[in-house]
């Protein structure tokens, strides 16, 4: 096994990375920013390397700066954790090509499922069902593009091959809208993502978002871990998780989760990796693959009982798969939410210091974050904290759990969003489950008195 592995994230992904390795014998290093400096994690590290300044681009985005802190620290392996360069095929190869392994999947591969045109080509190929849509980039011609949206029938929505996050997309219902939305979704795709090509799908009007966890090894092995379901989101961000998907026939996600499987195998993936779907009407629709670690990855191991970080290290190290598909059992309900340093109702970023932290537990309670009392959260990244999970034998057991673990936890001296979450744990449709993508949009835009109230 590794002797020692960079962690080339922050926040609380870096500290669970950290907990994986240190349960494995496995010492860690952990790059960090200026800003990160008093960092749990990097007081915990074996050893830590300052990379650059709060700048993602001068610190957490800088391959020279991460490649340069594995050489001089002698790491054998790199963890990308989610975001910052984690989906970066060029990263991957820098890290293979400096000597090291990268925990992830083949930067081929990474380039195949990133783009989302040769994404859906591939699972087409592999038998995943897909969103009805362009075949591949649209083209200049206007009228290619009018008699596609015909064809595929409005409203349609027109996404960049290169996006992700939820940024890059735009919806069109009629035809008189449908040529400029084009032109300005090309536009921004090419300033944000590099690549100006785009795509267009039939728009579900209101879908679910499933997704499917795989693991899949380097000798031709591949399994699913159950299903998630995501659709409580804002702004395509997702809010809260939960495992397994609620109301939806065990037959079918055993379908499409078998499929999966199979894609990996074809496309030769390794690693760790989510499918993404619209779940509408019976039908399952995918949408993008992420060839990382996920946010929600806990709800999954609650259920499981695999450690899926731990696997990740595993697979990277060359080792097969410790189980085979009819292992896999998913046992009770999982629910995380994620905790945010921001306004719980007007969603503007709340940095500072935290005056008092103190986190829930209990049966069935886990919480994953760096943060503590007196931690300062800088204001150069991505608002969230922390994420509380609860795991109950039933789904109702699950729920209650959280209700009571989110009326424990204190959090003073900035802003967080556990009052939204408060809220949504005792929500009507939240509780009998299955709500769409848009509920909560619809419910925030419904309840404006909240934000009064908690303020």
């Amino acid at each position: 096994m590794f002797e020692k592995i960079l962690i080339a994230n922050r926040g609380e992904i870096a500290l669970r990375i950290q907990r994986a390795c240190r349960e494995m014998g496995i010492k860690t290093v952990v790059v960090h920013s200026e800003a990160d400096r008093e960092a749990k994690y990097v007081k915990l590290a074996d050893e830590s390397v300052c990379i650059g300044p709060a700048a993602s681009n001068l610190s957490y985005l800088s391959m020279p700066a991460i490649i340069s802190a594995a050489e001089v620290t002698d790491a054998q392996a790199i963890h990308p954790g989610y975001g910052f360069l984690s989906e970066n095929a060029d990263f991957a190869e820098r890290v293979e090509q400096s000597g090291f392994v990268f925990i992830g999947p083949r930067a081929e591969s990474i380039r195949l499922m990133g783009d989302k045109v040769s994404a859906k080509h591939a699972m087409i190929e592999a038998g995943v069902p897909c969103v009805p849509g362009s075949d591949g980039a649209l083209p200049d011609d206007p009228k290619v593009i009018v008699q596609t949206a015909r064809k595929v029938g409005y409203p349609v929505i027109i996404k960049a091959a290169g996006g992700g996050g939820g940024r890059g997309m735009r919806v069109v219902h009629t035809e008189a809208a449908l040529l400029n939305a084009v032109t300005m979704t090309k536009t921004e795709a090419g300033a944000a993502f590099g690549n100006p090509e785009v795509y267009m799908e039939k728009f579900l009007e209101n879908p679910r978002h499933v997704e499917i966890q795989i693991l899949a090894d380097q000798h031709g092995n591949a399994v699913w871990l159950g299903e998630r379901d995501c659709s409580m989101q804002r702004r395509h961000q997702k809010v809260i998780e939960e495992a397994p998907a609620p109301g939806i026939p065990r037959k079918t996600i055993e379908k499409i989760g078998n499929r999966c499987a199979e894609a990996c195998k074809k496309i030769g993936y390794r690693g760790a990796g989510t499918f993404e779907f619209l779940y509408e009407n019976g039908e399952f629709y995918f949408i993008e693959m992420n060839t990382r670690v996920q946010v929600e990855h806990p709800v999954t191991e609650m259920i499981t009982g695999i450690d899926i970080v731990q696997e990740q290290i595993r697979i990277a190290f060359g080792e097969k798969l410790r189980f085979k598909q009819s292992d896999i059992e998913l046992r009770g309900h999982a629910i995380e939410c994620r905790i945010n340093a921001e306004d719980p109702f007007k969603f503007t970023p709340s940095p500072g210091r935290i005056a008092t932290w103190h986190t829930p537990g209990g049966p069935g309670i886990r919480v994953d974050s760096h943060a503590y009392a007196g931690y300062f959260v800088p204001p150069n990244y991505d608002s969230m904290i922390g994420k509380v999970i609860s795991y109950g034998t039933t789904r109702e057991q699950a729920i209650r759990r959280m209700q009571i673990a989110l009326s424990e936890m204190v959090v003073e001296g900035i802003q967080t969003n556990i009052p939204l979450h408060r809220e949504l744990m005792v929500d009507a449709r939240f509780i009998e489950g299955g709500t769409n993508i848009h509920y909560l949009e619809h419910k925030l835009a419904d309840m404006p008195v909240l934000s009064k109230k908690d303020k």
